[in-house]
C-alpha cells in the first residue's frame, strides 16, 4: 500500500494533509475521499449562508494530485413564489 496525502479546501480555508493515509490502489482512494467529504462537511456548513463546497485533493508520495473529489451544499428557501412552469419546446 502507498500513503497519500488528502487536502482539504472549504471554499475560505485550504489544510494540507501533512501525515497522509496508507490506500490499497485507485478503489482506495476513492474510497477515503468519499468517506472524508461527508464527514467535513457535517462540520463545515456555514450557518450564515446556503452555499458551500468542500473539495479533497489527493496528492502520491511524490506531491502529485492523482484524485480530486468535491461535495456541494446549495441551500434555497422556497417561500411564497410559485415553482416555475417548465417552458414549452418551440423545436416542435
Amino acid at each position: 500500500m502507498s500513503r497519500y496525502f488528502f487536502d482539504i479546501h472549504t471554499g475560505s480555508t485550504f489544510s494540507r494533509d501533512p501525515v497522509g493515509t496508507e490506500c490499497d490502489g485507485m478503489e482506495g482512494i476513492r474510497h477515503e475521499a468519499m468517506r472524508s467529504l461527508p464527514a467535513i462537511a457535517r462540520d463545515e456548513i456555514p450557518k450564515d449562508g446556503d452555499r458551500q463546497a468542500f473539495t479533497v485533493l489527493v496528492r502520491d508520495g511524490n506531491n502529485r494530485t492523482v484524485y480530486t473529489a468535491a461535495l456541494t451544499f446549495a441551500g434555497l428557501w422556497i417561500g411564497d413564489s410559485p415553482i416555475p412552469e417548465p417552458e414549452e419546446d418551440t423545436l416542435s
